[in-house]
């Protein structure tokens, strides 16, 4: 099966068709044990990137804003890092905290960036998101609580995670 014939729906959820059949992608990741990354400190708690709606507005994109902001989800497929393969680290397009390594990055075949570790620990915050019908993890950035996609247990190894991504919530600083 190619991975563009999943069906729309799962793939603007994230999630493999598989995943949806058995019913694996209705479990909350906080039914499992903690990690570091859902004990951090709760989204924005840096006043360091806390700005007032018309000032995200001012420096995102309508997408960026949309995503980051109001917690949408950019097409499959579409954005500028799913299939990208240069080194190097993906921070938050919203605020530059380094999210992501091109090191733990994968081809999950959903059509978004996927990785199976963030860069570190207290990056990113997890957060339930119990939307669309489904219980899914959510992730956020730590330092601004910018929405960034969610975490699924269906990852590789070394940790079985699957960050899935929206390319338009990430910048990208290559390797020197």
């Amino acid at each position: 099966m190619n991975r563009r014939s999943k069906g729309w729906w799962a793939g603007l959820l994230g999630v493999p068709l598989a995943a949806l059949a058995t019913g694996t992608a209705e479990k909350p990741l906080a039914e499992s044990k903690p990690t570091a990354a859902q004990e951090s400190p709760k989204p924005g708690a840096s006043n360091e990137a806390k700005k007032t709606e018309a000032e995200w507005r001012k420096q995102l994109t309508p997408q960026q804003f949309h995503v980051l902001r109001e917690k949408g989800t950019e097409r499959a497929f579409t954005g500028k890092y799913w299939n990208h393969h240069e080194e190097g680290t993906y921070l938050c397009a919203a605020c530059g905290q380094p999210l992501f390594s091109s090191e733990t990055k994968f081809d999950s075949g959903t059509g978004w960036p996927s990785y199976w570790q963030p860069l570190t620990p207290g990056g990113v915050v997890l957060h339930e998101d119990s939307s669309l019908f489904m219980t899914r993890t959510e992730v956020l950035c730590a330092r601004c609580g910018g929405h960034l996609g969610h975490v699924f247990d269906d990852g590789p190894a070394p940790t079985g995670m699957r960050y899935c991504i929206n390319s338009v919530s990430l910048a990208f600083q290559k390797k020197h």
